[in-house]
């Protein structure tokens, strides 16, 4: 099967959101201009039951190359994911047991659709890395390690630092790059995908590739989504988004998101044209427009991206509703209680807490309010009106007690 050259898509594909080629540019130019079908892959470790934002910077560019008629894998590692990958940690992580990694991996596929497609003429390929490690005798784990030195681990920055700071390195980290770098020999790839802070990792691979099969594999590193400081989005910040959210929880976290992030959202999370991202980025710099309305429009695109143009669209005019207009929502959903009712057992009844402790912790936090005021007795009841009692978690949450 011939594949697409179209000299335009080829420089958007090698250009956008991309911050390095291995070997060079000009190399995977010169093999996608053959018109001629490459494989590459995407690993992803299944350490939580949800693929986040940042999986979808590599899961569009993989969608690039799948639409130019390339071959495209996503590998669970479910082998990899019970020793974890130690990649920009200042700790180890907890391990994995096989059966927790198989049931965080269950709903991966599905969510990896909303980005690629494992239906049509040039289906994704879906791989599990248990495939071949729950195969290779220690005498082949013992050659392969043979390719590496001590100190070449040792040149990871995490490790350095864990070193300087007299923090243990355990053995099985040594082992990951190595691990995630046979991926790709085991599958005889051309090449793999992922973010700057897998780069070490795969050119592990590279390495492994050109040793044992004199074979060059091309490694894509794209960028991550920061600010000018460095900083990332994350779980501590609570501005994660993961694919599974819905459009209300994505908009809103994308609208906490640094002004610094708009330019960057927009080039690794939107289909916006170079142009577009352009303009937007000297308006900032000039001052010509509220960062607001910029974020609001790119909170759109995300969410269109997930969900489809209306969920949007709605998603816009709730967030307006709440924030910038601050009135309450007209569609609460409501929850009848037969008498005075604890407000843990209602924010458990509800929905807006996973459990009576989660609840504690939201009042004691200060994340619950009532009729508009904030919850401070964790023992509090619930005593409903003739028009009920509005209950409000967060800034996004309600729910009418009657």
């Amino acid at each position: 099967m011939k594949t697409d050259t179209d000299p335009q898509k080829i420089e958007q594909l090698l250009t956008r959101g991309v911050e390095h080629i291995y070997p060079s540019p000009a190399f995977l130019e010169a093999r996608l201009k053959e018109g001629k079908p490459l494989s590459l892959y995407v690993g992803i470790d299944p350490t939580s039951p949800d693929l986040h934002i940042g999986h979808s910077i590599v899961l569009r560019k993989m969608r690039e190359f799948q639409q130019l008629g390339h071959t495209i894998i996503l590998l669970i590692g479910d082998f990899t994911g019970m020793i974890g990958d130690p990649s920009d940690k200042s700790a180890a992580r907890v391990r994995l047991t096989r059966e927790q990694v198989l049931k965080n991996a269950e709903t991966y596929t599905q969510q990896a659709s909303k980005l690629i497609s494992f239906e049509g003429k040039n289906p994704a390929q879906l791989r599990y890395n248990s495939t071949w490690w729950g195969q290779l005798t220690a005498e082949q784990m013992l050659e392969l390690a043979a390719n590496f030195t001590v100190q070449q681990m040792l040149e990871r920055d995490m490790f350095e630092k864990r070193m300087a700071e007299a923090k243990p390195i355990y053995l099985h980290e040594f082992f990951y790059p190595l691990l995630q770098g046979y991926d790709c020999v085991a599958m005889d790839v051309n090449g793999e995908i992922g973010g700057n802070d897998q780069t070490f990792n795969m050119l592990a691979g590279r390495t492994l590739l050109k040793t044992l099969k004199n074979k060059e594999k091309f490694v894509i590193t794209m960028k991550l989504l920061a600010d000018p400081t460095g900083k990332k989005m994350g779980k501590s910040e609570g501005n994660m988004i993961r694919m599974g959210d819905s459009a209300d929880e994505m908009f809103g976290k994308v609208m906490s998101w640094t002004d610094g992030m708009i330019v960057g959202g927009f080039e690794l999370l939107t289909d916006v044209p170079d142009e577009d991202i352009a303009a937007i980025s000297k308006s900032l710099i000039r001052e010509e427009v509220n960062p607001r309305d910029l974020k609001a429009r790119l909170a759109r695109e995300v969410v269109r991206g997930f969900h489809s143009t209306g969920e949007a669209a709605a998603a816009s005019d709730r967030f307006d509703q709440l924030f910038r207009e601050h009135e309450q929502p007209t569609d609460v959903p409501e929850h009848r209680v037969t008498g005075p009712t604890p407000i843990v057992q209602v924010l458990v009844e509800t929905g807006l807490a996973k459990s009576k402790t989660d609840a504690r912790r939201l009042i004691e936090g200060g994340g619950v309010k009532v009729d508009e005021t904030v919850v401070e007795d964790v023992e509090m009841h619930i005593k409903p009106g003739k028009n009920g009692v509005l209950i409000q978690k967060g800034k996004r949450h309600f729910v009418r007690v009657r």
